[in-house]
């Protein structure tokens, strides 16, 4: 579990307000997304283009969700096929979700990780407490994404409909704890292109960004928090994704 330079906040408000951000550098860490795999829906664990073991990490999930185009629960369970774990719901859906408490993991002096407390790890070099989130958009939606329960950080795009074309503008607000939130990292093509330059959420929660790609999309959201327990790790890092699908010209 490695990990490049990172996004450090100075300081914590109240829930909802932005944290004051110290150190500034592109925030890579590993991610959760949904994909498409042999026209099924799986759930991605990985960075950029690793696409690691994502079965051996389903006990990590704590939530498995489905909705319809109206928003309605649709009863759906993730199942282990071969090396990748796939959506199975009993009905059409429109939405899938995920979430996932990753845990505490130290990073030693020789850059691997551990997961443990950094006080556990002689001479760490950091500690960080870490949950991720996924949304997919599997079918266009009669009415806006609704934020959902037991996601802390959420994507939503601005319109209920998503541009089609590669290069149109896409705007989205990123929540956390149900609130807009200021100074969220954007990636707006994190399989493909995972050491950009973070786009930084306006005071309105808002990112602005051409469309990446005519297909696959993945954005990622990044929020750190300052831990409550520094002994034990130095923040708290939550990540958010969401993916769709925007189709190609007709063969």
């Amino acid at each position: 579990m490695k990990r490049s330079t990172r996004l450090f906040a100075a300081g914590l408000g109240l829930a909802g307000a932005a944290f004051a951000m110290g150190l500034a550098s592109n925030a890579q860490a590993h991610g959760i997304w949904f994909a498409q795999r042999a026209r099924q829906i799986a759930l991605v664990f990985g960075l950029g283009g690793d696409d690691l073991d994502m079965v051996r990490r389903m006990p990590r999930l704590t939530s498995v969700t489905a909705y319809d185009a109206d928003g309605a629960p649709v009863a759906a369970q993730l199942v282990a096929k071969g090396a990748i774990p796939i959506m199975d719901a009993t009905a059409p859906y429109a939405i899938a979700a995920a979430t996932m408490d990753y845990g505490v993991w130290a990073k030693r002096p020789d850059g691997e990780f551990e997961e443990t407390t950094k006080d556990k790890v002689p001479n760490a070099v950091l500690g960080e407490r870490t949950f991720k989130y996924a949304v997919f958009l599997a079918k266009p939606l009669n009415k806006p994404l609704a934020l959902l329960p037991g996601h802390k950080v959420q994507i939503v795009p601005l319109a209920k409909d998503i541009p089609q074309k590669k290069g149109q503008m896409f705007a989205v607000r990123v929540y956390f704890d149900g609130k807009p939130f200021k100074g969220a990292q954007i990636l707006p093509d994190f399989v493909n292109d995972p050491d950009m330059t973070p786009i930084k959420t306006d005071a309105a929660g808002i990112a602005r960004f051409p469309m990446r790609n005519q297909g696959l999309n993945v954005i990622a959201a990044t929020i750190i928090e300052k831990s409550s327990e520094p002994v034990k790790y130095d923040y708290t890092e939550y990540r958010a994704s969401l993916s769709f699908m925007l189709p190609h010209a007709a063969e």
